[in-house]
């Protein structure tokens, strides 16, 4: 399954999030790391669904960039 997930910096790191899968997350000191974790959070997260007998929430989420003026 291939999720979408959302990075975002904050002031010492950052933080990311899988709208799909609420409460799954991860921070990192880079991007590279955080994506690293993510990918981890969710195995570990649907991994948590199966074994409590949640049906685990099929990708549904889309991503888009919208260009504006600044």
């Amino acid at each position: 399954m291939r999720y979408a997930i959302v990075i975002e910096k904050s002031i010492s790191n950052f933080a990311a999030y899988v709208p799909d899968l609420p409460g799954c997350i991860a921070t990192g000191h880079t991007v590279a790391e955080t994506e690293s974790l993510i990918r981890e959070a969710i195995e570990v997260h649907i991994e948590g669904l199966k074994a409590d007998g949640i049906p685990v929430p099929l990708p549904s989420s889309q991503v888009e960039y919208v260009e504006v003026s600044p």
